[in-house]
């Protein structure tokens, strides 16, 4: 499925995976906002719809946006509510970069009116596909499985200390997946020793995550926020895009294949 927000291969297994930051496009009419430094988009999810193509090949679904979290966040609720209270956060329409560096030139920063346009053209389609996939899978499968796929640079002070894990699986302290299934995955990352990794530290997964996770429904979600070491580069290039280095990800992929293949074995909620 093709949509000028999103695109959607629809899988015959019960797993949706979504990668809500892997976006790079920018409106046109949109860009003057910008700063120079910010037209680069640095914070995306670099190569997640490459990294995890592999997952339609297990049967799932796959939904890929096409425009970027500095235009709207994708992964934050529609209030604008922020995720971790106590610590600095992202909008949903961002005005900060992960440094705390204006995005915007002086006195462009979207008003009240833009963020909603924003919401209505690019936020509501996505989730609306969501909503729409999971309970395509739930009505086939009787669940559904979503597993939310991030990257970020791994030392970032001004979002948290020192320096991530490499590998950050959240369930949301439990809320949105069950015991069994937050164990099974656990057990994946503790069973192999190129990554370090935690469950549930700084990163317990966001909006997407917290909303569509819903066990007693059916339901259950894991966000996993890995850092761009463990594919790439950690540092933006000095000129263009970041690619991904093919001997990482060839480290990386049975990681992430043990970690779907375990959503599948063991995602009937119970």
């Amino acid at each position: 499925m093709t949509h000028p927000v999103f695109t959607l291969h629809r899988g015959h297994r019960p797993l949706l995976v979504s990668v809500p930051h892997a976006g790079t496009a920018l409106p046109l009419d949109q860009q003057p906002r910008y700063t120079e430094r910010a037209l680069r988009v640095e914070d995306t999810d670099w190569c997640l719809d490459e990294l995890y193509a592999f997952a339609r090949d297990l049967g799932a679904s796959l939904i890929v946006p096409r425009h970027s979290r500095y235009l709207i966040d994708l992964n934050r609720p529609p209030t604008d509510a922020p995720m971790y209270p106590g610590a600095n956060n992202t909008e949903l329409c961002p005005t900060r970069n992960f440094e705390g560096l204006p995005i915007y030139r002086p006195g462009q920063a979207p008003d009240a009116a833009e963020i909603a346009r924003r919401r209505e053209q690019y936020w509501r389609p996505y989730h609306e596909a969501l909503t729409a996939e999971l309970a395509r899978l739930r009505t086939e499968h009787g669940h559904a499985l979503l597993f939310d796929g991030h990257s970020i640079r791994p030392e970032l002070p001004w979002l948290f200390d020192g320096r991530l894990p490499d590998l950050n699986l959240g369930t949301a302290d439990g809320q949105a997946a069950t015991p069994a299934l937050r164990d099974a995955l656990r057990e994946v990352l503790a069973a192999q020793d190129r990554f370090s990794w935690v469950v549930d530290g700084r990163f317990k997964g966001g909006y997407i995550t917290r909303h569509y996770g819903q066990p007693a429904q059916g339901v259950q979600a894991v966000q996993l926020e890995m850092g761009w070491q463990c594919a790439m580069d950690e540092a933006m290039p000095a000129q263009g895009e970041p690619r991904l280095d093919a001997a990482r990800v060839a480290r990386l992929q049975p990681v992430l294949d043990g970690l779907l293949r375990t959503m599948l074995a063991h995602g009937a909620a119970r």
